[in-house]
Formats: C-alpha cells, structure tokens, sequence
C-alpha cells in the first residue's frame, strides 16, 4: 500500500483490524523485520490493526532531498498518521532508531498515542555500550551469504544459530538492496530532534520497554534510565540478546508485548 504524505510516497503494509499500530523498524532494513516479529504477537491478541511502513530511505519509500533531518522525518510519520489513522487513538511500537522516532510521536500526540514500545530504543546521543560478544555460535553454521551480508549478521547478532540466521534471512537481508545510504547520510548528519524526546512531561500510559543486555550498539544501561520518565513502565533487560532483540528472544518478547497490549487495553477502558 502507500500513503502520499508531503509528496513524498509512504511504502507500508497494513493487517488485521481494531485499534490501530504503528510499527517503526531501525536503520539499515524495511517494515519486514518488525512484521516478521510482531505479526506472531497479534494471533494471541487480535483486534489490532497493524500498520508497518518503511521509512524514508529504506524499502520502497524514497527519501527526496526535502527530508534532510530527523525532524523532517518525524513530520512525516505526523503526516503518515493523520492521512492513514486519523485523529483517534493508536500504539506505537519502534526498535532502535524507529524508538527514537515513536517516543517523538508520543511525544507530540500524548492523548492520541495510548501504549509505546520501545524494543533496544536508539536516543539523541549514543551512551557507554558493551562490546559486540557473540554469546552462541553453533558449530558447523553454513552462512552462505555474500561477505557484506555475512559482516553484517556476525555484527547484529549476539546468539548465531541456525534459527537467527533464518530470521536474519527472511526478514534483514531483503532490504538491504533498497538503502539509500546518501539519504540516510543526510537525514542523520541533523540526527538529534529540536524537541528532544527526553524533554517529555510524564507520559500517562502504558509503556514497554526492552533492553539487551549484550546491546552494543544501543546499550542497555540508557534504556532503562528511559524507565524513570514513564510511570506506568514494563522494563525488561533481557539476558541472551543483543540489538536483534526481536529474533534472539522471540518468545519472551512476544509475550511481553502482548501483555502490554493487555494493560493498554485495560487502561483506555478505565
């Protein structure tokens, strides 16, 4: 599906129905890697209906040379919103740059935005993080990848196993091809928001997030500080995971999701 937004061609795929969700993916991949993780989520709680686009840059969502800042980025996903959802109540859901872009949605539309999630949130500024360490790495891996994508996958994966590697497969490797590495260049070289995110009032609904504990490149130690502006906060720094949370501990992370889903639910209905 798109969404002409500012001129600009929103590429994103759109599931199920009932209250709507925003799923914003990281750098460097499209709206596969997050709908590959979440979509499970969604079988155990339905009434949801799940929006994935690419952000500008990557997947089929071209970044034109207007959008030259995060700020413009986060314009768009305002007008993303308004042309696709409207004015009622949605959930945000972001893993690692798309963290630091769904804490600005909430940010701007704290009545209209109901639950955040926050899987491995990148922030303005990156903090002490651990060493890349690879916890698992099954004897006799056949990767068979091209080098960049083999560099890429020992440097995104804390737990290499036959089953991260499918999921790396499936749902990162794709989009890859479709970066515009020049755009992203751009956007990010005015990465830090005018209004920083960390500039919030107390946000008054439920709010996950999740941490890696082997997270080398968002760290866990600031995620967690993230816990204190949120009062009605899940955190979990989840052992056995690095920035590929999502597919190195899928289980647990579903199940968490779906019980802030719960407490979303519970707390619109109060």
């Amino acid at each position: 599906m798109e969404a002409t937004v500012r001129g600009v061609p929103v590429h994103y795929v759109e599931s199920g129905s009932g209250t709507p969700v925003l799923a914003l993916h990281g750098v460097g991949v499209d709206h596969r890697e997050m709908a590959h993780a979440l979509e499970p989520v969604f079988t155990a709680a339905p009434g949801f209906r799940r929006l994935h686009p690419d952000l500008p840059g990557m997947g089929l969502t071209p970044a034109p040379a207007a959008l030259a800042s995060n700020d413009d980025v986060l314009d768009l996903l305002l007008g993303f919103i308004d042309n696709t959802i409207g004015a009622g109540p949605l959930l945000v859901i972001g893993h690692s740059y798309g963290g630091y872009l769904a804490r600005a949605v909430a940010q701007h539309r704290p009545e209209q935005v109901i639950g955040l999630a926050l899987v491995c949130p990148m922030g303005a500024r990156t903090g002490n993080v651990p060493e890349h360490k690879i916890l698992v790495s099954s004897a006799g891996l056949g990767v068979e990848l091209s080098p960049e994508l083999e560099a890429s996958y020992r440097g995104y994966f804390v737990v290499q196993t036959a089953e991260t590697l499918r999921r790396f497969r499936d749902a990162v490797a794709p989009a890859a091809p479709l970066v515009d590495e020049s755009a992203l260049t751009r956007i990010f070289s005015r990465w830090e928001l005018q209004e920083r995110p960390q500039s919030v009032k107390t946000y008054p609904h439920p709010v996950l997030i999740l941490a890696g504990r082997q997270d080398s490149t968002a760290g866990y130690a600031a995620p967690a500080d993230l816990a204190g502006q949120y009062p009605r906060c899940t955190l979990a720094v989840l052992d056995h995971a690095g920035h590929a949370l999502l597919h190195e501990q899928p289980a647990l992370a579903q199940a968490l999701i779906v019980e802030w889903l719960a407490r979303v639910r519970e707390h619109s209905a109060a």
